[in-house]
């Protein structure tokens, strides 16, 4: 009888998913697609998309010490029965740039042991095809820019072909320009700083050259220094390179049902159809728009089948609370801390459109992350953004999924939270009554008073976006619902949407709500007919049969606030 796959949650080393009898979804049909593209070559994916498993498993193909290994570790994959001429070819060198750190004063210390473990590794493994007096002359020099010369200089004399995989290419020099700041940043990648040296002596000394990373940030900075092949990270036919396809998904889950790891009675379309707002709708390539079929993030879709296979239903937190490292670090990263006014602007749109139009930038320099036409590209890269469709020359990039919009609303709540002071169990309690007693005056009267008695909120944004901007982060802490703000409905926007998810929890009433702002001045003369006005608008949206299949057979609650200024002065279901 066949061994049960098990859930490769977590795991990286490919040589391990083969051996131990993990589940795998086949990549490897990318590799000729691969070769066929520039002999360097860059390729950038968001966290948690498979890169570890993916440059593991290359190192594994590629590695001339691995041709015995092949029919046990690719012989039932793609490239088992389709092998390239490159296959186990070469000496492969390979660098993990996110494990070099430290101080200002120890930055280029680090960097120097690192590479001299990772140089002395190499050439023990590759030591018998090397002559004595090559590994006795190398080890006495402990300097890492002289052993690489060593090394390929000596590979070049024997006509040995050099293979170097980096990965997180970009890790190093992003962390010294968000903690050690521009100036460090420039020192060590411009001119003489040891990072550029580092890269214009990889040019030309190997064969071939595979670099990934989260961000293009560096290439740009090191280009003169280092001729950059070619960035292929929006290449249409590597679009489902990482992370899974809908086709991976539905494989995968199919065959966990078929050998009884899920229940008899589960029903796969369900599932995608439950993950699909959450984990899905990447598209990397604007080519790709017409296929209809996105990208999952593929650690997510793993953390939803263990949850389905241990205990027979989806997770109640649908986000794996291992994110909350990778928003920490994606914080740091794109610097949300230190937002200038434009910055902040573009932010703003995203979280209150879900989308912006954009140019798309493959490669900029640090100095250029500030620029508000770049920023969208970086969050792109950084899978806050993805792209949804063309308008025009522009492209929509939007927000992917329910698991990136609550870090954007994380965003919000962390800014507001360090002014206001909103209690949020005791708002987390009034959300149950709204979705099981459809009890909602509690939860959205304390939410008014929240933001009338915070000055310094209302003073950061004028009017009716700063009112709906902090509605919109403190509504997305309730677990009983998909908040969408501006929802299309019979040729308008409703401003806020509870959509009931109730694969998950039962609710039994659903809500929309539009807010509505004067300023002081107005008020008198223009309340009554702005009501009028919402009350229409409310009504209309309750009656389009979007929002009848949205509800789901709940009861809807259609609640107009007026605010005047920053006073909720009346709120009132119609």
């Amino acid at each position: 009888m066949e061994q049960i796959r098990q859930i490769p949650y977590g795991v990286s080393d490919f040589r391990s998913v083969r051996e131990r009898g993990l589940y795998y979804v086949d990549k490897t049909m990318y590799l000729p697609m691969l070769e066929g593209q520039s002999d360097t070559l860059i390729f950038i994916r968001p966290r948690r998309f498979g890169k570890s498993l993916f440059i593991n498993m290359m190192r594994l193909y590629y590695d001339k010490l691995e041709a015995g290994n092949f029919d046990k570790l690719f012989g039932d994959l793609y490239i088992g029965q389709h092998p390239t001429p490159l296959r186990n070819r070469y000496q492969v060198l390979y660098l993990d740039f996110s494990q070099i750190g430290g101080g200002i004063d120890e930055l280029y210390a680090q960097c120097d042991t690192y590479l001299s473990v990772c140089l002395d590794g190499f050439v023990r493994k590759y030591a018998d095809d090397y002559p004595d007096y090559f590994i006795d002359e190398y080890f006495k020099d402990t300097n890492a820019n002289t052993k690489l010369v060593h090394i390929t200089r000596m590979a070049k004399e024997l006509q040995i072909p050099l293979y170097l995989i980096i990965d997180e290419y970009d890790n190093f020099t992003n962390v010294v320009l968000n903690e050690q700041g521009e100036e460090m940043y420039h020192a060590i990648t411009h001119v003489d700083g040891f990072y550029r040296d580092l890269f214009k002596k990889f040019k030309g000394n190997f064969e071939r050259i595979f670099l990934t990373g989260v961000s293009p940030v560096t290439l740009d900075d090191l280009t003169s220094g280092f001729n950059i092949g070619w960035n292929a990270s929006t290449q249409p036919e590597l679009d489902k390179m990482l992370g899974f396809s809908t086709s991976d998904v539905r494989e995968m889950f199919t065959y966990y049902k078929s050998v009884g790891m899920l229940p008899a009675e589960s029903n796969v379309e369900a599932m995608i159809a439950d993950m699909r707002p959450w984990y899905d709708n990447y598209c990397f390539a604007k080519e790709c728009l017409t296929d209809g079929n996105r990208v999952f993030n593929c650690d997510m879709v793993l953390y939803y089948l263990r949850n389905y296979v241990n205990y027979h239903h989806a997770p109640e937190n649908m986000l794996d609370p291992n994110t909350k490292t990778d928003y920490s670090k994606l914080k740091k990263l794109i610097q949300l801390d230190r937002l200038d006014g434009d910055r902040k602007g573009v932010l703003m749109q995203v979280i209150e459109e879900g989308q912006i139009l954009a140019d798309l930038y493959t490669s900029f320099s640090a100095m250029e992350m500030t620029d508000p036409e770049v920023f969208p590209s970086l969050l792109f890269y950084y899978g806050m953004l993805t792209i949804k469709g063309n308008y025009g020359s522009q492209l929509i990039l939007g927000i992917p999924n329910n698991n990136v919009r609550k870090q954007y609303y994380s965003y919000l709540i962390e800014n507001y939270d360090k002014v206001c002071d909103v209690r949020a169990t005791k708002l987390k309690t009034a959300f149950t009554k709204m979705a099981f007693d459809g009890e909602w005056r509690e939860g959205l009267q304390y939410m008014a008073d929240c933001y009338r008695n915070q000055s310094s909120v209302r003073d950061s944004i004028e009017g009716e976006r700063n009112i709906q901007g902090f509605f919109l982060a403190y509504l997305n802490l309730n677990d009983y619902y998909i908040t969408a703000p501006e929802v299309e409905v019979q040729h308008g926007y409703c401003d806020f949407f509870l959509l009931p998810n109730l694969t998950h929890y039962q609710s039994r009433h659903s809500y929309i709500l539009e807010i509505k702002y004067l300023p002081k001045k107005d008020f008198e003369s223009k309340a009554e007919q702005q009501w009028q006005e919402a009350v229409a608008q409310i009504e209309g949206y309750a009656v389009a049969p979007r929002v009848e299949a949205l509800r789901q057979g709940t009861t809807l609650h259609k609640i107009v606030m007026q605010f005047c200024g920053w006073e909720l002065v009346r709120m009132e279901e119609v």
